[in-house]
């Protein structure tokens, strides 16, 4: 039986918006056809970088009615799941590699009402995932080595798209150094979202650059 088509959809990343007009950068993309957008949470721990908090998620709520897909890049990410479901988060995405009991931390995160994803480094093996596999909506393999938008994309790393996809029902995000061309082979390998950061927000025309990632 022929498997059926995956829809592509596109995440700009508001790391590199302009944060000093925030409002106009999402809505911008809005009009362009983007279908979620992707929210990089950092705590400068877990990666050597510092971005937003619950508060700005709650503004971007106010600004979009897009699915808002937050990315947890931080240590003991169970202290925060409930700030941020009631910020308005629709996925919440952790670290396999940020919480000690990762189970209850998914648990715990379901019983928030959002939908939970689960992500890895690449340096982490994709078999990491396994266990957990049909408790959650997403699984995100990081492209790039977290922490820093505008990164090259690291090839290799589509193996684990490609291990994932006949294992897993759900949603398989991919994420750094997503271009046209990128996006390609991640959509070959079996990747349902393209989460993509300077490639669109760096162009003039984000409809256009968003239809070219979603072709």
């Amino acid at each position: 039986m022929k498997e059926k088509k995956r829809k592509v959809l596109v995440a700009p990343s508001i790391l590199s918006a302009d944060f000093s007009r925030l409002k106009e950068e999402i809505v911008d993309v809005e009009k362009g056809g983007c279908d979620l957008i992707h929210v990089d949470v950092m705590d400068g721990q877990f990666v050597p970088n510092l971005t937003i908090g619950p508060c700005v998620v709650q503004s971007i709520r106010k600004t979009t009615k897009l699915p808002l897909d937050v990315h947890l890049m931080i240590v003991e990410p169970m202290r925060y799941l409930r700030e941020f479901r009631d910020a308005g988060s629709d996925w919440i995405t952790v670290h396999v590699e940020a919480t000690k009991d990762l189970r209850k931390t998914i648990s715990l995160a379901k019983k928030t009402g959002a939908k939970v994803g689960l992500s890895v480094r690449p340096r982490t093996p994709v078999s990491r995932l396994y266990p957990y596999l049909k408790d959650v909506d997403l699984v995100l393999i990081m492209t790039v080595e977290p922490g820093f938008g505008g990164q090259s994309f690291m090839e290799p790393m589509i193996e684990k798209v490609r291990d994932l996809r006949p294992r897993f029902s759900g949603l398989i995000s991919v994420d750094g150094g997503i271009n046209p061309e990128t996006a390609k082979i991640a959509k070959e390998a079996g990747a349902d979202i393209m989460v993509a950061g300077s490639s669109i927000f760096k162009e003039k025309d984000r409809k256009k650059m968003i239809h070219l990632l979603r072709k």
